[in-house]
């Protein structure tokens, strides 16, 4: 799987830094809004919602914030609806990107996702013309501590999963996008506490960049994507070269 080298620790590290700095929670909050808004409040009722709740809870978002979240997405509080919309685009060395934003105004939006991309030497895509090159999978991600990756291993297949990846932090279940629910709650009911579950884009080949000042290009371009306010979903089909990711940590 593309994105499966020390590149993806580097993203696990910065999903952590930003949870510390409270950055993820407006992208919980997104994500909790849609859900509620698409299928109600009750999250007995509404499975997506209740596992955007779940995702809050797993990086300690306040509960008052995931009640105003809902609230938000029922249209308790008024305002305008959040929509979701995705954008996509390159980067150095041709490296392609999807981002899945959560906006209540798509003219500011797509000029800020515009303005990032044309800024850092990159150029927003027509539709269709960099998703083709990733497929659509149901993601389950499972901390790894406590849990043998050969029980999870065959914990998923039962439930019917595509694929388990492992590694020392975590355990990433794939699924068939219309089997996500599905698969996520025979997990539940087998005893495993999944800290995520979502659609994402898996790229089908990976870009490998082995220019360090490319690389430092990519890298800050899909930062800035990903910390965008309106951002829930960043996926990209770049890896990075083991000789300048070494350079990079240094």
């Amino acid at each position: 799987m593309a994105g499966h080298n020390k590149w993806s620790k580097v993203k696990h590290i910065k999903a952590r830094v930003d949870a510390i700095k409270g950055k993820v929670f407006s992208k919980c909050a997104h994500e909790i809004a849609i859900a509620a808004r698409d299928g109600g409040g009750d999250p007995g009722a509404n499975h997506r919602l209740r596992a955007a709740i779940d995702n809050a809870k797993s990086v300690s978002m306040p509960k008052d914030n995931i009640e105003r979240a809902v609230k938000k997405g029922t249209g308790e509080l008024g305002g305008e609806a959040i929509q979701e919309v995705t954008y996509e685009g390159y980067g150095a060395e041709g490296v392609a990107f999807i981002i899945e934003a959560a906006t209540d105004n798509l003219n500011r939006t797509a000029a800020d996702i515009r303005s990032i991309f044309t800024k850092n030497g990159g150029s927003v895509a027509t539709p269709g013309s960099v998703s083709y090159q990733f497929d659509r999978k149901g993601e389950i991600r499972i901390g790894a501590e406590g849990v043998e990756e050969e029980r999870i291993m065959d914990a998923a297949i039962v439930a019917g999963a595509d694929e388990v990846l492992s590694d020392d932090e975590e355990h990433t279940v794939l699924t068939a996008p219309s089997e996500l629910n599905a698969v996520a709650g025979k997990l539940r009911e087998a005893g495993f506490a999944p800290a995520s579950e979502k659609l994402v884009s898996i790229p089908q080949t990976p870009t490998v960049v082995s220019n360090e000042n490319r690389a430092r290009e990519v890298i800050k371009l899909y930062e800035l994507l990903d910390d965008y306010a309106d951002t829930m979903n960043v996926f990209t089909n770049f890896e990075v070269a083991d000789e300048v990711l070494e350079l990079l940590e240094a």
